[in-house]
């Protein structure tokens, strides 16, 4: 898939889009893990849930944060990656007008920017969290948080402990309205080695039990490339 390049406000943004022809179509934006760990847009998982949120008839954006590929600026801990994602949101709201909702999806370090957007920005309807980083993050932003979301994590993670994520659950869980999807994936380690395709079962089953979106049998989505 050609890459695009999107302004943003430490300069290009790289990204990568797949526009439905559904114009009223949802959003979905996608965002990779830490960059001082390597991560990017091209991460397994995160192409994963690019790939999943395509074959539902999302629009899809997965792009690198500044300092990443061929975005411009350097790692800002955090701040400046969530002024990055709000830009990218404002573009797909653009190019999308008449979009249906939006929702988000993130890994890892990934998904703390991505609710920490969803706390700011009213027009988000849904999350999808894989790996949530709540040994190394504070999460209790989310008070209250505004959606519910899916959250999936690796039953051998020995990165994040589960007692950690067992708290955000029980604490999201407990507020009203508020019903978070939360998923153990027997076997995967944090990065979810040979384990993306059940990443992808488990969000096409939560979004069947919502009816977001419909699942397609093949990519009928055109893509933009300029």
């Amino acid at each position: 898939m050609p890459n695009i390049i999107i302004n943003g406000p430490a300069g290009r943004i790289e990204a990568a889009y797949s526009h439905s022809k559904n114009p009223n179509a949802p959003l979905a934006v996608i965002f990779h893990p830490n960059p001082l760990q390597g991560g990017t847009m091209n991460n397994k998982v995160t192409y994963t849930l690019f790939q999943t949120f395509v074959e539902r008839g999302f629009s899809v954006v997965r792009y690198n944060s500044r300092g990443v590929g061929k975005s411009q600026g350097v790692f800002d801990k955090g701040e400046g990656e969530l002024t990055d994602a709000a830009a990218i949101l404002d573009w797909i709201q653009t190019m999308n007008p008449k979009a249906s909702q939006v929702w988000t999806a993130g890994f890892s370090f990934g998904s703390w920017i991505s609710m920490q957007l969803l706390m700011r920005r009213p027009e988000i309807k849904g999350f999808v969290s894989v790996g949530l980083p709540a040994t190394e993050y504070d999460f209790t932003f989310l008070a209250p948080c505004p959606q519910s979301g899916l959250i999936l994590q690796g039953s051998r993670d020995n990165i994040v402990m589960r007692d950690d994520v067992d708290e955000v659950v029980e604490r999201l869980n407990a507020q009203k309205g508020i019903e978070i999807g939360y998923q153990t994936i027997e076997g995967a380690n944090h990065f979810f080695t040979d384990h993306c395709d059940q990443i992808k079962q488990g969000v096409h089953g939560y979004m069947n039990q919502l009816g977001v979106g419909q699942a397609i049998a093949t990519q009928s989505d055109a893509l933009i490339t300029a």
